[in-house]
């Protein structure tokens, strides 16, 4: 038997080599760009928020500064950050006078003042309290993350846990029986804004990511996920860059019948 060779098959090959060749090569420059799209944007984005938080810190704080202790009105350039560094040490020497009994007793005094000025009142009083939440040292918030059904039976929705439900809030809600626990549930993609919940503790399924996991998941809408390990279980939460180990139980002694 006899096969026809098609005359026209070389040339429809040469043909559409260049194409394929042309095709992966504006394939790797899509691929090239979108590499260097991830790299720069975020090392970008950074600086500017870094150096805008510096400049307006800056602008803030440089009028007050005498002009004999101002860089600026001696030297040919501008110094960036001074006014920040001039900030910490100041906040640093503020935080030290209340560290005693003369400045906790001016204090009092001062809050002994706003407490009579009822809008400024509750302004000082609610910026005081968050302030506290968020800057101290011993504060417990936000260490786990949880799930919850939400906002109906069968979806599923990422919270921050923070504390147990006390007071009125516990009484009126589900009363001296139930454990309810006050979780923080934030929207995508900012996780700074959401929703308090008062929900039973049961009601809450504890997850073995971090709060950093959970915080990336919700900005990115769910595209970053935790990372898993080779058991096929979330890293270790870390704090201060080391993992946090269970403790290991003690071992126990065993006694036999004889002894």
């Amino acid at each position: 038997m006899s096969s026809k060779r098609d005359p026209d098959r070389g040339a429809r090959k040469a043909s559409e080599a260049p194409h394929k060749r042309r095709v992966g090569f504006g394939m790797r420059l899509r691929n090239y760009f979108l590499t260097g799209l991830v790299i720069a944007a975020p090392l970008s984005i950074t600086i500017y928020i870094t150096w805008t938080f510096i400049n307006w810190v800056d602008a803030w704080v440089k009028p007050w500064i005498p002009a004999r202790y101002n860089p600026d009105h001696y030297l040919p350039f501008t110094v960036p950050g001074f006014g920040l560094i001039v900030a910490i040490f100041l906040l640093t020497v503020l935080g030290a006078a209340t560290a005693n009994l003369f400045g906790r007793t001016i204090i009092a005094y001062g809050e002994m003042l706003l407490d009579r000025m009822p809008l400024v009142r509750s302004i000082y009083r609610g910026l005081k309290q968050i302030f506290e939440t968020v800057l101290s040292q011993s504060s417990q918030s936000f260490q786990n993350v949880g799930l919850i059904q939400y906002p109906r039976p069968g979806l599923w929705a990422i919270v921050f846990v923070a504390t147990d439900t006390k007071g009125e809030l516990k009484e009126k809600a589900g009363g001296e029986e139930t454990d309810l626990v006050n979780v923080f549930l934030p929207t995508t993609p900012n996780p700074t804004s959401g929703f308090l919940l008062i929900v039973p503790k049961k009601d809450v399924t504890i997850l073995d990511m971090s709060v950093e996991d959970a915080a990336k998941a919700v900005i990115s809408g769910g595209l970053v996920t935790p990372k898993l390990g080779p058991d096929g279980k979330p890293l270790p939460k870390q704090r201060n860059g080391r993992a946090l180990q269970a403790p290991e139980a003690e071992p126990t002694e065993t006694k036999t019948a004889a002894e």
